[in-house]
């Protein structure tokens, strides 16, 4: 079977439509998509925000308006986001938006270099058409295919086509969480996914391991566990090999490697545990390639079930699923996407 891809892209899309392009959303995101907008020689018409934003001030020059401002403004027009969102009456938001007017989320990678394009897509095709002909099942295949092609495009329908809005769906029928799992929470954050992992378990599991390598995120990491037995927790982050390493000063969800920043203690997972491990997940900006090295002795052991974030550097949607099924040809990859614009949340989910 091949891929089905055939969008445009976002970018020369916005160039080549006569509609005004409106940007929703400030901040460092929507300053890089307009840098990237006007490489293609498109000039942004005006900006807005959300209600409870707008106090009469500008951004880059443009007063920020209401959307019901915009409306006014113009019969039609094409809108930018320029900010993610998982939130659900955002989403909700944003998908009425869309049936009034074009809503585009240019796929700008948290780490790494360059942007998602057709022509990323068509150097890269091999690599795509492999993992999409190793999927598990038709639904990860259908997932794949709107993800890729949203990237490409910035359609946000994509988005509200292929997601999982409920993920105990995957806990279930992909994962098969049971009560006696041992998992290793790389990027733990604040404990958000082992809140997950507990509820759909009953609170029930062997043990827990966390790494969260930000300070502040440990710290809210460290009271949101309290009184938790068995989860033993580590101010580091996930690498190939012991190591200290760079990463941004900014605190926060996405706090990822950065040329300038704070030095932290990173691990590879092979030497810092020794316990039968059932899961392993990874949500660590970027650098799931690498944790995946540190953690090759762990799979070859145990066969754990993995957990793999996606959606970090362009290429994580093919080098990810190679690396595993080379540490495994074994293993069963499924893909999916849980609810968030853009497409921050499209992981793949590995059993035996």
């Amino acid at each position: 079977m091949s891929l089905n891809i055939f969008e445009k892209d976002v970018w020369q899309f916005l160039a080549d439509d006569n509609k005004p392009v409106v940007i929703y959303g400030m901040g460092n995101g929507a300053e890089k998509i307009i840098s990237v907008l006007k490489d293609y020689g498109v000039e942004v018409a005006d900006i807005f925000a959300s209600d409870e934003f707008v106090r009469g001030h500008s951004f880059l020059g443009h007063k920020v308006l209401k959307y019901s401002e915009v409306c006014e403004k113009y019969n039609d027009f094409n809108i930018v986001l320029a900010f993610a969102t998982h939130l659900d009456d955002m989403l909700k938001k944003i998908k009425k938006m869309n049936d009034e007017h074009s809503v585009f989320a240019p796929d700008v990678p948290v780490a790494g270099d360059g942007i998602f394009t057709r022509e990323y897509f068509e150097e890269n095709k091999d690599k795509f058409e492999y993992i999409y002909n190793k999927l598990a099942d038709e639904e990860s295949k259908k997932v794949y295919e709107d993800i890729i092609n949203f990237k490409i495009s910035g359609k946000v329908k994509y988005l509200y086509n292929s997601t999982t809005y409920n993920k105990s769906e995957i806990y279930e029928n992909i994962l098969q969480l049971n009560d006696h799992e041992t998992i290793v929470d790389m990027g733990a954050y604040d404990g958000d996914t082992i809140r997950e992992f507990t509820a759909y378990t009953g609170n029930n599991y062997k043990h827990i391991y966390a790494l969260e390598p930000d300070e502040k995120n440990y710290k809210k990491l460290t009271k949101n566990t309290s009184g938790m037995q068995g989860v033993s927790l580590y101010n580091l982050g996930a690498w190939e090999k012991r190591d200290t390493l760079i990463f941004s000063k900014k605190a926060g969800r996405n706090s990822k490697l950065s040329a300038e920043g704070v030095p932290v203690s990173v691990t590879d997972i092979d030497s810092l545990i020794d316990d039968e491990v059932t899961m392993l997940k990874m949500d660590i900006e970027g650098a799931e390639l690498k944790a995946l090295e540190g953690c090759k002795n762990t799979i070859k052991k145990h066969s754990p079930k993995l957990y793999v974030c996606a959606y970090h550097r362009n290429e994580d949607l093919f080098s990810l699923p190679m690396k595993i099924l080379e540490l495994n040809e074994n293993y069963k990859i499924y893909f999916r996407h849980s609810p968030y614009i853009p497409a921050w949340e499209s992981n793949f989910y590995c059993t035996i």
